[in-house]
């Protein structure tokens, strides 16, 4: 026996469904007519049924202008739901209150809106409470989407050597040796890892070392060891002469006005 499931054809249903039609709706003769269609294909009653209700099964339809506005073309009532929104955000208090729409929509008709436009008053009656919310929330201008925080974008650069990410932060480490510049008459200095990123090869270089806050000369000093060429070819970050020269010409600068 075949795999395939048995299918009804479309003239055998139609014929079948109007001799149900000519039929009361309680009469026994139904029923027969069904277990006949259901012996004939060699299915079941159920699928008869099944398939008799599917049969040119009327389906939905919309208007041709469906979705879109009829009592204001559709940038005049977006402008209107704009000026509610923004009523209702400006009126929102700490615990989450605001205006209603139907009370913003009364504003909007006996006193208007001053805007940069000049001030802006809605006709009475030109717009209810079930159709300015059903439109806030196409436009997204809902209470919730308005006060929900975006959501956070890298800097995404398009080449590399476009976007560089630069970060001092204190290290975990707890313990290194203090190098032999250190001025015991200005305290215990920080350690803190130097880090620098590309962000869009993701290519990173990073230092410890060990600081007297985050000024500017100690990350010129960092930045012009990770843009200097290397002694090891294995390094991702290899730099360049020109870019070191650049970064000590910043550094000389920044010595001398500090002087």
């Amino acid at each position: 026996m075949s795999s395939r499931r048995k299918a009804i054809p479309t003239d055998s249903l139609l014929q079948l469904r109007q001799r149900l039609d000519r039929l009361p709706p309680k009469s026994p003769e139904r029923a027969a007519q069904i277990t006949a269609m259901a012996l004939l294909y060699c299915i079941s009653v159920t699928t008869v049924y099944r398939t008799l209700r599917a049969f040119q099964k009327p389906h939905i339809a919309h208007r041709r202008d469906h979705g879109k506005p009829r009592i204001l073309p559709p940038s005049e009532l977006e402008y209107y739901c704009e000026l509610i929104a923004a009523l209702k955000l400006r009126t929102t208090n700490k615990a989450g209150r605001h205006l209603s729409t139907t009370r913003a929509i009364q504003l909007l008709e006996e006193h208007g809106v001053e805007t940069t436009q000049g001030l802006v008053k809605l006709p009475k009656g030109l717009l209810r409470r079930p159709t300015v919310n059903r439109y806030l929330s196409l436009f997204r201008l809902d209470h919730s989407r308005l006060l929900r925080e975006p959501p956070a974008a890298r800097f995404q650069a398009e080449c590399s050597n476009d976007c560089w990410q630069f970060d001092m932060s204190p290290s975990d480490l707890k313990y290194i040796e203090c190098p032999e510049w250190i001025d015991p008459a200005r305290g215990q200095p920080t350690l803190m890892l130097f880090s620098v990123v590309d962000d869009r090869s993701g290519v990173n270089y990073q230092e410890y070392r060990c600081v007297y806050g985050e000024d500017a000369e100690s990350a010129l000093r960092f930045l012009f060891n990770a843009m200097a060429p290397k002694s090891h070819p294995e390094m991702s970050l290899q730099g360049d002469r020109k870019c070191c020269t650049s970064i000590m010409a910043r550094w000389r600068k920044a010595m001398s006005s500090r002087m």
